[in-house]
């Protein structure tokens, strides 16, 4: 009789459990729709890449299919290996230096005692992640000019001779990386300095007790207890890498600088909305999402099998 009041009790678990959480799946159930009319709807078009599309007949209209000819075509088309490579040491660039600098500006924020000054230099670099590129564009190409810009001015004044960051191939990859990094790595650094804040202060105090510097302290406690968010942040934005972020460098580059400028979101944009052939930019956005899934499924077994992270 016991054993039989068990087993009803352990049946109507699942359903109470529901029950308790339905509020929750009620306050998830917003986003979930939006995630699937923005986010998985549209993946309908992707069948755009695998026909030769005519925009008089719609989306649903009776298309010729033909198969992997975009696909095949695509490595034959002369500027997409030039915009891939651009693209990855974009990208790249922006990964590697803006995750070395967010954390080195945490630490350094972390050392500040002064509570005032400590909350003013972080407002101060927290401020261009919330300006579009649309205002810092404006912004850059008058500070950045080689007639009028301040920048300029500065070297001019030390001897040098003024340089187009914006209209030359050998600056323009480098100007896109330092600018988004100064846009982007304060507002990083929020993710980092909450690490270093769960860090159990007792440790610093025990290393204080065997004579550590303040040097020593950083190497051997702060940084390692903020491997797991590194290796997160590493996880969460090498899907990204794919991207180069399209916003800055639309609104920057200009065809002087096609040569290591352009990137594949740039690419697809003249190819699609310009040029509109829609299919074989649908064939490279498709190839883009592949390679992210791809980076981000390795990124992950690396996390784990060396680092021994794990998201879920």
């Amino acid at each position: 009789m016991k054993e039989q009041k068990n087993i009803i009790i352990m049946k109507r678990r699942p359903a109470q459990r529901l029950k308790q959480s339905a509020p929750f799946y009620l306050m998830l159930l917003p986003g979930m729709v939006l995630l699937f009319i923005f986010n998985y709807l549209p993946l309908y078009g992707w069948k755009i890449a695998f026909q030769k599309f005519i925009p008089a007949k719609g989306l649903f209209g009776d298309q010729k299919w033909v198969g992997l000819y975009w696909f095949q075509y695509i490595s034959k088309y002369p500027d997409f290996i030039r915009a891939l490579r651009n693209t990855l040491m974009i990208s790249l660039g922006k990964l590697a230096l803006g995750i070395l600098i967010a954390i080195l500006f945490s630490i350094l924020i972390n050392e500040i005692r002064n509570s005032r000054l400590k909350r003013t230099v972080q407002t101060i670099v927290y401020l261009p992640h919330f300006l579009s590129w649309i205002i810092l564009s404006g912004v850059l190409i008058d500070i950045l000019s080689p007639s009028t810009g301040i920048v300029n001015k500065l070297i001019m004044a030390f001897g040098g001779q003024p340089a187009f960051f914006l209209g030359d191939n050998r600056f323009f990859q480098g100007t896109m990386i330092v600018t988004d990094i100064w846009k982007e790595f304060g507002f990083n650094t929020i993710v980092y300095l909450a690490a270093i804040t769960s860090i159990d202060p007792s440790l610093y105090e025990s290393a204080v007790m065997d004579g550590a510097n303040r040097l020593q302290q950083i190497i051997h406690i702060t940084l390692p207890g903020m491997l797991p968010i590194i290796m997160l942040m590493l996880l969460l934005n090498i899907g990204s890498v794919m991207n180069a972020n399209f916003d800055q460098i639309f609104n920057l580059y200009s065809p002087t600088v096609y040569k290591t400028g352009d990137v594949l979101d740039t690419l697809v944009y003249r190819i699609g909305l310009v040029n509109a052939n829609y299919s074989l930019s649908t064939a490279i956005g498709i190839f883009k999402s592949m390679v992210s899934m791809l980076l981000v499924g390795t990124s992950y077994y690396s996390a784990y099998k060396f680092a021994g992270y794990r998201i879920f």
